[in-house]
């Protein structure tokens, strides 16, 4: 049975037009790795994200990675982050040569916990890394309290929270560097990988695009050891296109999760609150104990889950090495989450469905 209401609609539709016009005018021009595409689109993405700069690299994990080299951090040292993201965060910190440490999540806001981030840190720590998950921002005064208190950098990782804000203000302007992704999904999505990373120091701006090519100060003078990660002129055009869509976007996303919210009355699925009304919502996740039974009956009524993410960080065999700590909390939501469709395109007679299909299920 096809899905009813499918997870996503990732075809462009309103933005098609300025899409294949962005597409043409890159081919046009011959120009298709850091030029004047990329440059255009640093500068109108660090407006939108309220930042100084921000460098276009290959994608949101190398965007993790380059920023902490940036700022020093290496082997020896360990980043303290959460154990409920997407793999990549960790592996992020480990492309460095740093050991990820891991906290607990804060059982309401499913972001990293600051009290258990701050037990967390350590002679060798180095730096945080809060992950926006699903869109809501993590509690970012207090990390920020105790980032500061510890001596520590602050990073955000924000590859799921374009336009996110935690009381009022934007994310990515909290620590010295945030990290955002633009891979399809993603509530600015290019058509392929791409990354960025925002940042209110210029001097820190520089030193990050000499990393992601190669570490050269001018062609072919390498001046230290970089990597090979270019955000290409094609994408950088296509998000240009796209980007003066996402403040639509993101209410039209806000709207959806509202509706949800007010409909699903079912005491057998949890929704997890909205901490922040800076949410902004590039996932719907609940909370089953009976997981597979509910997706099963969902599937039934026609509407297509996901599950971000089954497994949490500290239980990934690639982490074994890095002795992970234990997180029960972030074990029970991993066990229990489950995502509906939420995105901009969806309408309101979909949702009506989604929230009755939920509210229909009932624990034996």
């Amino acid at each position: 049975m096809s899905a009813r209401v499918p997870f996503a609609r990732l075809v462009p539709a309103e933005d098609r037009q300025a899409i294949e016009e962005a597409i043409a005018r890159v081919v046009r021009s011959g120009w298709f790795v850091l030029g004047p595409e990329v440059e255009a689109f640093e500068a109108e993405f660090a407006a939108a994200c309220g930042t100084s700069a921000s460098v276009g690299v290959g994608n949101g994990t190398d965007a993790i990675a380059l920023s902490l080299r940036a700022l020093g951090i290496g082997p020896g040292d360990e980043v303290v982050t959460t154990p409920v993201s997407a793999a990549y965060t960790a592996l992020a910190v480990m492309m460095t040569g740093a050991r990820p440490v891991f906290a607990d999540i804060d059982p309401r806001r499913l972001t990293l916990d600051p009290a258990a981030a701050e037990s967390a840190i350590g002679s060798r720590t180095r730096a945080l890394l809060p992950v926006h998950l699903y869109g809501q921002p993590a509690d970012m005064p207090a990390l920020a309290a105790v980032a500061e208190k510890h001596g520590l950098a602050l990073v955000e990782d924000c590859c799921q929270a374009h336009l996110a804000t935690c009381e009022g203000r934007p994310v990515g302007t909290w620590g010295a560097a945030a990290a955002f992704s633009f891979y399809p999904t993603k509530n600015l999505g290019a058509l392929g990988d791409g990354g960025a990373i925002a940042t209110g120091d210029l001097m820190l701006a520089e030193r990050l695009k000499r990393l992601r090519n190669g570490g050269q100060s001018d062609r072919y003078h390498h001046a230290e050891s970089g990597v090979n990660s270019r955000l290409d002129e094609m994408q950088a055009a296509i998000l240009r296109a796209r980007l003066p869509y996402l403040k639509r976007w993101t209410e039209a996303r806000r709207a959806s999760a509202a509706r949800l919210r007010a409909a699903i009355r079912t005491a057998d699925v949890t929704v997890p609150p909205e901490a922040d009304p800076g949410h902004v919502y590039h996932l719907f996740p609940v909370l089953s104990i009976r997981r597979e039974e509910f997706r099963n009956h969902l599937a039934r009524a026609g509407i297509e889950t996901l599950v971000h993410y089954p497994v949490p960080i500290t239980r990934q065999p690639a982490l074994a090495s890095m002795n992970p700590a234990s997180c029960p909390f972030a074990d029970r939501v991993c066990e229990q989450v489950v995502s509906l469709p939420l995105h901009p395109a969806i309408t309101p007679s979909e949702t009506d469905a989604i929230q009755a299909a939920v509210n229909g299920f009932s624990e034996p």
